[in-house]
């Protein structure tokens, strides 16, 4: 079997599949995106057998490496940006703290749906979770009446 044309370096691939704008804005990666979402994934080639993030070689090539146990946080809010500029490798937490996501609403969050405090005495840490002491004393409270009334009903009913 005849070897096919020699393929180009990842680098040259990856400049093909990019949209820079070099006025300082986003790259834009224009090839395969993860999970197969164009509107929301993260650019992707694979090279050698292996899937490799544009975001990152990006990084990698033109700023250096990313240090050990940092994600590379995308500060324009582009996933398929490649603009080493707007890349910056943070904690995990600072990633998500910094994100629009569930995560990220929820911390942002000073005061439960009742308008008390998450702080001071009226916050409870329950698996991680922050809890309003004033509204669980008060679901308590409640859920208390109500089975006192229950189990008269039961007792009352069973007595006739």
């Amino acid at each position: 079997m005849r070897p096919g044309p020699k393929r180009k370096p990842v680098f040259e691939r990856f400049w093909d599949k990019v949209s820079a704008d070099l006025n300082g804005g986003c790259w834009e990666w224009k090839g395969a995106v993860s999970g197969g979402n164009a509107t929301g994934g993260y650019g992707q080639m694979r090279d050698a057998g292996k899937t490799l993030y544009a975001h990152r070689l990006s990084y990698e090539t033109l700023s250096g490496s990313i240090p050990d146990g940092l994600h590379l946080d995308h500060l324009c809010r582009n996933r398929k940006c490649v603009n080493p500029l707007h890349l910056e490798p943070v904690t995990c937490k600072e990633n998500l703290m910094r994100g629009i996501g569930p995560t990220s609403k929820h911390a942002a969050k000073t005061h439960c749906k009742q308008g008390h405090p998450y702080s001071g005495e009226n916050l409870r840490m329950c698996n991680g979770s922050r809890r309003c002491r004033t509204c669980d004393r008060k679901s308590a409270a409640v859920s208390n009446v109500k089975k006192r009334h229950q189990f008269k009903g039961v007792t009352s009913g069973s007595l006739l």
